[in-house]
């Protein structure tokens, strides 16, 4: 059936549409916390007198878990960045810290800032939660989860606050392996498959993804075969393309059943993490953007 015509896209997620899916519920929920380390002013500022931007700061501190590798292996694991520019990044940073004393400033300057952000009163509660996702992180296997087995490897912080900040990025690291496994399985490239998802959150083709570094002219390349293939027209998503991004949520999803399952109350531990979420959005330490924490 030719679909061309049908060009009008719904963002989906539960920050811009309908998401019903436990495992998206939580991965929304913990969106902010688990970024915490990317975009609190606080760390940023621990960092920076070692020599650490924005960029460095989060693509050598998000691979610094995997130890002393090379840039392709890097660029493999998180799926949808520029090679070149992973290469740079990461060897830039590496020279700046040892890997360890990396992990360990940002591990100290997150908790810290956590803690500011979302009040001592949170502790016991922010421990009960944290617990309960270690649980269920601990429950899972790793298999071909390479940025969550690496993370999971690292020792568990003492502090409360860091303790949730880590388990919520344990989370999160699970569900973008998984995410990426399911994306390799539709044949779709890194910049279609990032075309794909700005469009499905709401963005405009070309916003989001050139962020991940690809030039004009890869994009437009991307761009190009998606209509050729029915599931971009006019800029915006066919039926198709919108079904097609449906079965990767839906394979997402299913990869992340069984953390899902190890949890006592989804409801109790979303409805505070939603909470803790808009208290980091309020104190600047995550993007007011439903379109960005849907698409993290």
């Amino acid at each position: 059936m030719d679909d061309s015509a049908d060009t009008t896209d719904t963002a989906v997620g539960s920050a811009t549409g309908p998401a019903t899916s436990p495992a998206r519920r939580l991965r929304d929920a913990l969106e902010p916390v688990a970024m915490h380390a990317v975009w609190s002013a606080q760390v940023h500022e621990a960092l920076a007198p070692h020599g650490y931007d924005f960029l460095t700061g989060y693509l050598t501190g998000r691979a610094a878990p995997l130890g002393e590798v090379p840039p392709a292996l890097v660029t493999a694991t998180f799926g949808v960045f520029e090679p070149g520019l992973v290469d740079r990044l990461w060897t830039a940073g590496r020279a700046l810290l040892p890997l360890a004393d990396l992990i360990a400033v940002r591990d100290r300057a997150t908790a810290a800032s956590l803690r500011e952000t979302l009040g001592e009163a949170e502790e016991e509660r922010a421990v009960e939660v944290a617990a309960a996702l270690e649980r269920a992180v601990d429950a899972v296997d790793g298999t071909a989860r390479p940025l969550f087995s690496a993370l999971r490897a690292q020792p568990r912080l003492a502090d409360p606050f860091g303790r949730l900040w880590r388990v919520a990025d344990l989370v999160r690291e699970h569900r973008g392996d998984g995410h990426l496994a399911a994306v390799v399985a539709t044949g779709l490239d890194p910049v279609r498959a990032s075309i794909l998802a700005e469009l499905w959150v709401g963005y405009p083709v070309g916003e989001y993804s050139a962020t991940r570094g690809w030039s004009d002219e890869v994009r437009a390349a991307a761009a190009a075969h998606l209509e050729r293939d029915g599931l971009l027209a006019d800029g915006a998503l066919t039926t198709a393309g919108r079904e097609l991004r449906g079965d990767i949520e839906d394979a997402t999803d299913a990869s992340q059943e069984d953390l899902v399952a190890a949890l006592p109350d989804l409801d109790a531990l979303v409805a505070d993490l939603h909470r803790w979420s808009a208290r980091c959005i309020e104190a600047g330490t995550f993007p007011d953007d439903d379109r960005k924490r849907a698409a993290g």
